[in-house]
């Protein structure tokens, strides 16, 4: 079942010696010890999510995060090759990570009824909770997180002592322990439960489709669609990326994985090696704001604000393929700067024959996306879509015992049904049909192979969720901290007081707390934070809940994009063979339109399916969706002419000048600006005209 990834060049660097989690379970009795908790963790979490196990959420959330710190602390020693000693000590916090969940379960009534009034234990298993999360953090994603979320707990413990509106009341070391460590408000609160739910089986649902031969089909697809084009390569890693994020919704795991191909197909096509890993950092990046998964967030948005699932994909849906329409777009114009042909077509893939030789592999994605949009819940969608994947592998190699004609059609007929009829019997009719189908792939030799990797898939949907999950657990400090002290108030007032005089100046303060928050820390940790701090003061300033929200969820994701620090870029550099900091600046360039976008969606929400603004309320709704779209795609178009300096041939200086005048009056929300765009634009399109028939 399992199809051949498209093989990287031979020169590709070793992409473990960037991360770590990207090598697989170390051999010995060790890695096969690790390598089985991770299998018993994504278990125990499908088991939750079917229902077959049901406990307390508290109690749910505590078991997540003991497994999580289990499995972190000795995997990642092992696969950084440390000695006995920090091993040993790795095993001994994974281990203290599991007294805390025991603790949390054995006593879970009793700590209800001591609310308020800790012992002495209590006390020193909140404090063993606090050292692992913020050790795990530390260790699985270096000190950013940790620095932030350890100033918001010293400010807790010591805030009476800060100056001026900084200033608590200043609150007990056991009132804080018991804020953050116990009951749902500190590091399982929200973030944490969502990751020990939806996110995590989103992951696992992610982890089987790549087994299954995804990225081969996305990338074939890709490849058949735009690959003869100009600058087909570059469109390639544009169109591959947007859709791997939409099972993965993971920015970096795309660049290390989508980029290992993709990247040295640009650089033998004549893009430089910066531009190249740009364009890939940007479209991996545009998977986190890609419906269905986004990179999780949407789910942690839809819990936070109260909504429906689907009203948050509504609002980003616009958005995510303006996204992708202005990467393709600066990559064509690069090309046709640097006047760079496509491929042959003799040496692509037909996408044609791709999908109709792997369309059963996006199925499960299908019913995935029709379940959510159906208002299903995530967690119930994710299960299905999960179930029907390894059902579907299974399936697969079943069948391939089975003699060719009348009766592998049968199977597959009865198969189906056994698949559909989750909608009449729920999902234990799917777990039934899986316990049947391994039974029949545990006899038979090839099946025991399928098998194997069924299991490995659970091991590595683990092992992918401990970033995210660590990362969700620690913010929660912070959130705790806010909810405390009332300092989320501090900085809403501050940016509220400025955006009475100028609404521009406080979203460009909020954009700018965002990226520099951002640098070094997930889109998720980094969406929660900002989104506490600051989304509610733009609430206040009268811009719509979700475009709040996603205002701060988009400079979260450029973050990774921004310099210096810029996660995406540096994980494209060794495969680009390129400094970090030069595919920076090209992913800048590439992702402008990301930029972009929020703004013009807080002066008209109508960008992101949302009622109110100005223009709705003149013109109405549906003429304003399609006015902004519009006026987006041009703004979009004459950034690109600006940057690259061409657009069918190489534009003068003035004609650059022009672009630019024409494309920020588009963008800005002021009196007139729209028609004299319009009018710049007009003119553009007139001289481009003249000059070419002339």
């Amino acid at each position: 079942m399992t199809q051949a990834q498209h093989p990287a060049p031979a020169d590709n660097p070793d992409l473990g010696l960037h991360d770590p989690l990207a090598d697989s379970f170390p051999t010995g009795v060790e890695g096969k010890l690790l390598y089985w908790i991770a299998v018993a963790f994504s278990l125990y979490q499908i088991a939750i999510a079917a229902h077959i196990v049901n406990l307390t959420s508290q109690i749910q959330r505590a078991l997540h995060l003991g497994f999580l710190v289990l499995l972190c602390f000795p995997l990642l020693a092992a696969l950084r090759g440390k000695g006995r000693g920090a091993k040993m000590l790795a095993w001994g916090l994974g281990l203290l990570g599991v007294i805390v969940a025991g603790y949390q379960w054995a006593e879970y009534v009793p700590l209800m009824m001591r609310s308020g009034a800790l012992n002495q234990i209590d006390v020193v298993i909140g404090v063993i909770a606090l050292v692992t999360t913020f050790a795990a953090a530390y260790v699985i994603m270096g000190p950013a997180l940790p620095m932030v979320a350890g100033i918001f707990l010293i400010y807790a413990l010591f805030g009476q002592h800060f100056p001026g509106p900084l200033v608590t009341r200043g609150y007990d070391f056991a009132q804080v322990v018991e804020q953050m460590s116990y009951g749902t408000e500190g590091i399982y609160g929200t973030p944490l439960y969502v990751s020990a739910t939806y996110i995590f089986l989103f992951i696992l649902f992610g982890s089987f489709l790549e087994k299954a031969g995804m990225i081969k089909l996305f990338t074939d697809v890709s490849l058949g669609m735009v690959g003869h084009k100009m600058g087909g390569a570059a469109k390639v890693s544009v169109v591959s990326s947007g859709l791997m994020g939409t099972i993965s919704g993971s920015g970096v795991a795309n660049v290390v994985t989508t980029g290992q191909f993709t990247i040295p197909l640009m650089k033998s096509f004549g893009y430089r090696p910066a531009f190249a890993g740009g364009v890939e950092a940007t479209a991996s990046m545009g998977g986190q704001i890609m419906p269905p998964v986004m990179g999780a967030v949407a789910f942690i948005m839809a819990e936070t604000l109260g909504v429906a699932y689907f009203d948050v994909v509504r609002a980003a849906i616009i958005p995510a393929l303006l996204y992708f329409a202005s990467a393709f777009w600066m990559v064509h114009l690069e090309a046709g700067r640097r006047n760079l042909r496509g491929m042959s077509r003799d040496e692509l893939p037909s996408a044609r024959r791709a999908l109709r030789e792997g369309w059963y592999l996006i199925l499960p994605l299908a019913v995935l996306v029709y379940l959510l949009f159906s208002g299903y819940t995530p967690l119930f969608a994710g299960t299905i879509g999960l179930a029907l994947t390894i059902m579907l592998i299974l399936g697969a190699s079943a069948a391939l015992g089975l003699p060719q004609g009348t009766l592998r059609v049968i199977f597959w007929i009865g198969l189906g049904l056994l698949a559909a009829s989750f909608l009449e019997f729920g999902n234990n009719a799917l777990w039934l049909g899986i316990a049947i189908l391994l039974l029949w792939n545990a006899l038979r030799t090839g099946g025991r192979e399928t098998i194997r990797q069924v299991i490995d898939s659970l091991a590595e949907g683990a092992k992918t969720a401990l970033p995210v999950g660590v990362a969700c657990a620690l913010v929660g400090v912070i959130i705790a901290t806010m909810t405390l002290t009332g300092a989320a108030n501090t900085f809403g007032l501050y940016i509220v007081s400025v955006g009475k005089d100028s609404l521009i100046l406080s979203l460009i303060l909020t954009m700018i707390t965002c990226i520099v928050l951002g640098m070094g820390i997930p889109t998720i940790p980094n969406y929660i934070i900002t989104s506490t701090i600051a989304a509610p003061a733009l609430l206040q300033l009268g811009v719509p809940l979700i475009v709040s929200h996603m205002f701060v969820f988009y400079f979260g994701i450029l973050a990774d994009l921004t310099p210096p620090v810029a996660l995406a870029c540096f994980a494209a550099a060794p495969i680009a063979k390129e400094n970090g900091l030069r595919i920076s600046f090209e992913a800048l360039k590439v992702a402008a339109a990301g930029f972009v976008i929020p703004y013009m969606a807080v002066y008209t929400p109508a960008l992101m399916l949302q009622d109110g603004g100005p223009l709705a309320q003149s013109i109405g709704y549906a003429p304003a969706v399609a006015y902004i779209v519009l006026k987006c795609l041009l703004a979009i178009g004459l950034w690109g002419m600006t940057v690259t300096g061409w657009f069918i041939r190489p534009l003068a200086s003035w004609e650059r000048v022009l672009t630019a005048a024409a494309a920020f009056l588009l963008i800005a929300a002021l009196p007139l600006s729209d028609e004299v765009g319009f009018a710049l634009t007009a003119l553009c399109a007139g001289i481009w005209w003249l000059r070419r028939t002339a």
